[in-house]
């Protein structure tokens, strides 16, 4: 009997639980629902319970069907909040704060996933005046997929920016929707859903994948029983045994005295200049190679708080101030600020050390990045000579597996459970993944704008996005470029409807893939945004080539988006235009404005049959634009 009486009240327990009204993440307090568009409330309950949603004076029923999932739809709602709601079934939810105002996913790769704190240096005034109540992100975390698509996230709450929130927020999205509240006061929600390093076919369903059967075998070993396991155990062993090597072998950590000690005896290591690669320097070896620079620090930067910046490392790199653990960054791309806390400095001589773990190509320091002992005016260069030993070699360490990169699996994850709510558009920057695939990328990124609009079933909402900025090295001579050819990709994209696209071939850095300036991003981006609003005053484009027409030995470029004119930016005279002939070599060109034409000829082409602007990974010097201050994408008249 008791046994019974046990099962009895563990089946009520049960059906109580499973009766729950449930609500999916987004759905939460601080969210921000779309203005003037229907309005998806869904979630979950017991199979044929009844649920009503109160909002705004309004009461809105449904019974949750079958599988346990119930939706009612919401009147379109004009901006304003807060609000809030009420869902009453078995059981009753208040949501609270509710704003409504204009929804934007913010998608792509990692210089969408960049965070404000990655920036903060740059934009310190700007942080510290970003509370507003009316900009709220939801963060949505990198997970993958590839069985099917999901229904909810694993974790997420609305978040409105403060000088603190919003150093979690991305970058580009909240210079966006800054920019976007400053024009019209309009509450902005930013879903932010982008993963560094993702390609575009990670944010593509599998039905969007038949076109690409490469990637759908890909999906297909994704999919298939203890695959992922099989792998990730397989790399765990490999990596811990590589690591293990390493410091086993590591001559600077076992030695009776450390290297990071500051009275070892570093006299016979040898120098080199940072920032710099060892390799330049009769290194060639990956491994652990440890670094010591002593210098003199003035009383008046002891006794508090220092920063210790050593621009970015490759690969990762351990920091002692002092004989004193200082930190530790793990890969290569973040930058280096570490924070010295009071008392880590002493007056005169101080030693800084650095253990640098290079796992593959080429170690060292990157150029062009703050190396520096800041506090307060006072500043203290660390470039120069540095002595360096090598702790021990390894050979190149295999690269690991992201299966987030895989096709399919961050669609399911991190797109599919908001597919039901209202959006007012996307803002996307992504392609550097990609760019070692251009042709395909100019069918393979369409087919993300397409799918995610027929999978939200809202229309040719705004889908805006960014081109790749200028990066790497400049060539002194006109060639080939895969980021050229990625960029025409992104260019030749605007031919679908409701598309638009910020240039940024003039701030890139050429040592970086993530380029510190993301303001000018996002305002860029708003641009577009505004014109796809109705602002039909706004100058939302640089130039763009509208036709070509050879007129002897001249060709004569014709553009849209001028704006009140074109110019040279910087005055003197047009650059980075190539020109050629039937022999297809492109040789550097002249270049003359006249009204909405750009004339283009060399001395050296009598007969030219081709043209290129800004045709390489770093066209920097590029400088047409128009009078707006937005410079021209990059193109050519050709198609070799």
């Amino acid at each position: 009997m008791i046994r019974i009486f046990a099962i009895l009240i563990s089946i009520f327990l049960y059906t109580t639980i499973v009766a729950q009204i449930r609500l999916p993440r987004l759905i939460s307090d601080n969210m921000v629902l779309q203005r003037n568009a229907k309005l998806t409330i869904w979630g979950w309950a017991a199979v044929g319970e009844k649920v009503s949603v109160l909002f705004n004076n309004n009461t809105y029923s449904a019974t949750a069907g079958a599988d346990s999932t119930w939706r009612v739809t919401l009147s379109a709602q004009k901006s304003g909040g807060p609000y809030d709601m009420e869902i009453r079934g078995s059981n009753q939810i208040t949501i609270k704060n509710i704003l409504i105002g204009d929804v934007w996913v913010c998608s792509g790769q990692s210089n969408m996933e960049l965070p404000m704190e990655r920036v903060k240096e740059k934009y310190a005034a700007v942080i510290a005046q970003s509370t507003n109540p009316a900009i709220r992100q939801f963060n949505v975390a990198t997970t993958f997929e590839f069985q099917k698509a999901r229904t909810d996230f694993e974790s997420g709450s609305w978040v409105a920016a403060n000088p603190q929130t919003v150093l979690q927020f991305t970058a580009v999205g909240y210079f966006f929707a800054k920019s976007l509240y400053e024009k019209n006061k309009i509450p902005i929600g930013l879903i932010k859903a982008s993963v560094g390093g993702s390609p575009a076919e990670a944010w593509l369903n599998a039905d969007a994948l038949k076109p690409f059967p490469k990637h759908l075998e890909v999906l297909a070993k994704y999919k298939r029983d203890g695959y992922i396991d099989s792998i990730r155990n397989a790399e765990r062993q490999f990596r811990d045994n590589w690591y293990q090597t390493i410091w086993a072998n590591d001559k600077g950590l076992h030695e009776s005295k450390p290297w990071y000690n500051p009275t070892y005896d570093v006299s016979s290591w040898a120098t080199m200049p940072i920032p710099g690669y060892w390799d330049e320097h009769g290194l060639k070896a990956n491994g652990v190679v440890w670094f010591r620079k002593d210098i003199e620090v003035p009383a008046s930067m002891t006794g508090k708080p220092v920063k210790l910046l050593l621009g970015r490392i490759v690969d990762q790199d351990s920091v002692f101030v002092n004989g004193r653990f200082a930190g530790t960054v793990g890969y290569q791309y973040p930058p280096r600020r570490y924070e010295l806390p009071a008392g880590m400095l002493q007056p005169g001589k101080n030693t800084i050390v650095v253990r640098v773990i290079n796992s593959v190509g080429r170690g060292g320091f990157i150029a062009d990045k703050p190396y520096q002992l800041v506090s307060d005016n006072e500043v203290i260069d660390l470039t120069g000579e540095w002595r360096f030993a090598l702790g021990t070699t390894a050979p190149p360490l295999p690269p690991q597996t992201f299966f987030q990169y895989q096709p399919t699996g961050l669609f399911n994850a991190m797109i599919a459970p908001m597919l039901n709510y209202s959006i007012k558009g996307v803002i996307w920057y992504q392609g550097e993944s990609n760019a070692g695939r251009p042709v395909e990328y100019r069918t393979l990124f369409p087919a993300v704008i397409t799918t995610w609009r027929q999978q939200w079933k809202q229309g040719n909402f705004p889908f805006l996005f960014v081109q790749l900025a200028n990066y790497m090295q400049t060539k002194e001579v006109p060639g080939e470029s895969s980021w050229a050819m990625t960029r025409e990709a992104q260019l030749k994209t605007l031919s679908l409807p409701n598309t638009g696209m910020a240039v940024i071939s003039d701030i890139g850095e050429w040592n970086d893939i993530h380029p510190l300036n993301k303001e000018d991003v996002g305002k860029r981006l708003a641009l577009w945004a505004q014109r796809n609003d109705g602002d039909n005053k706004v100058v939302y484009s640089g130039p763009l080539l509208a036709s070509s027409k050879i007129m002897g030995n001249k060709i004569i470029l014709t553009f849209s988006n001028t704006g009140s004119g074109l110019i040279a930016k910087g005055g003197g005279e047009l650059k980075y235009f190539a020109i050629a002939g039937d022999d297809k070599k492109f040789v550097w060109a002249k270049a003359a404005i006249e009204g909405k034409n750009v004339i283009v000829w060399s001395d050296k082409v009598p007969q030219p049959v081709a043209v290129r602007y800004a045709w390489a990974d770093n066209p920097e010097g590029a400088n047409l634009y128009n009078k707006e201050s937005l410079p021209a994408s990059p193109f050519r008249t050709d198609s070799w």
